[in-house]
């Protein structure tokens, strides 16, 4: 009989399995398996959530960055916490919660905003930090620059010079013969010095008037819609701020009332009844913010990650809202938007 006709060794059969056995273990792994730092330590991921404004403001890009976040493998429940903490536009109390953050040993914060990075620097410098829509972060000194960080935070911004100079050209096309626009911001946001100094340019070049007002604290938005309408203007845009935004169904029920055409702060002021929305895809910030996060958590450090601007822009229309104020916006500018809510 040859050696090869016969039964085989013992041995070389449990070899044989042994091997199978490592590889069906080694495709589960593949397909099925977590993140590897949470493989590796056999705990849960936790991940620190800081906004100024209200959980019904951040619902939907809080809502990105979880899809986002299990599309990477993490899941709320199996190897992923979110410890979220928000000032309901009580800007003061943002400090108190990014230090809660730090002392429960949060292995990222993420930051909704400039207040909220801000307060987390200070509670931290070990701690990454991800900005997920910042204004400026080199002007208000959370990093050295946008190519080489340094420090604890990185992220996404939301600046970029051509904005503001858009979003009056779009207003120019909609609203026939505009001459004199409002513009609502605050000066202690990020980058609000700049967005008024661009629009105003752009308003010279467009030959519109634009005139800045004050938005510090919510009482001031009475005195606000009386200026409004002393001064005439003709069309409204509010900047992004968290005081604006707790009160944003008021602003958007006076310019319903007034007839007055406006771009507004983010997309969900368009989604609750507001005209426009021009500017930075936020959804599409907090989708970035994941990887972000998924390359922290898998041993890459802040300072070596590139603060990123934005790539992708949304451009909103309410035609409901524009009917409510009877205002028929040109073809040419309903192609070029992105969304159209009817």
């Amino acid at each position: 009989m040859s050696a090869c006709s016969g039964p085989r060794p013992a041995k070389i059969e449990k070899h044989m399995m042994k091997q199978t056995i490592g590889f069906a273990l080694l495709v589960l792994f593949l397909v099925h398996g977590f993140p590897a730092r949470a493989q590796q330590s056999g705990k849960s991921a936790r991940i620190g959530l800081l906004s100024a404004t209200s959980p019904a403001n951040l619902a939907p890009r809080i809502g990105v960055l979880r899809q986002s976040l299990r599309e990477l493998g993490y899941v709320e429940g199996k190897n992923l916490i979110i410890d979220e903490r928000y000032a309901y536009g009580k800007l003061e109390r943002q400090l108190d919660q990014a230090k809660e953050l730090a002392r429960l040993k949060m292995d990222v914060i993420v930051t909704g905003g400039p207040v909220g990075t801000r307060a987390a620097r200070a509670a931290t410098s070990t701690i990454p930090i991800v900005m997920a829509q910042d204004s400026d972060p080199v002007g208000e000194g959370f990093v050295a620059s946008l190519s080489r960080p340094g420090g604890n935070v990185t992220g996404f911004s939301t600046l970029s010079p051509e904005i503001s100079g858009k979003k009056l050209e779009l207003l120019k096309e909609s609203v026939s013969n505009l001459s004199r626009v409002a513009l609502v911001g605050n000066a202690t946001e990020p980058g609000n010095a700049q967005k008024v100094s661009e629009t105003r340019l752009a308003g010279k070049a467009f030959g519109i008037d634009v005139q800045y007002l004050e938005l510090k604290a919510r009482e001031d938005i009475e005195a606000i819609f009386t200026s409004i309408e002393q001064h005439n203007a003709r069309a409204l845009i509010v900047l992004r701020n968290p005081i604006a935004n707790l009160i944003r169904q008021r602003i958007i029920d006076f310019m319903v009332r007034s007839r007055l055409p406006g771009i507004l702060a983010s997309p969900s002021w368009v989604k609750a009844g507001g005209l426009m929305y021009y500017g930075a895809s936020l959804a599409d910030n907090w989708r970035r913010a994941a990887t972000y996060i998924h390359k922290i958590l898998e041993g890459a450090k802040p300072a070596d990650l590139p603060v990123q601007q934005p790539t992708k822009f949304d451009f909103m229309i309410n035609l409901k809202m524009a009917k409510q104020i009877g205002l028929t916006i040109p073809q040419w500018v309903l192609m070029r938007a992105d969304t159209v809510l009817k």
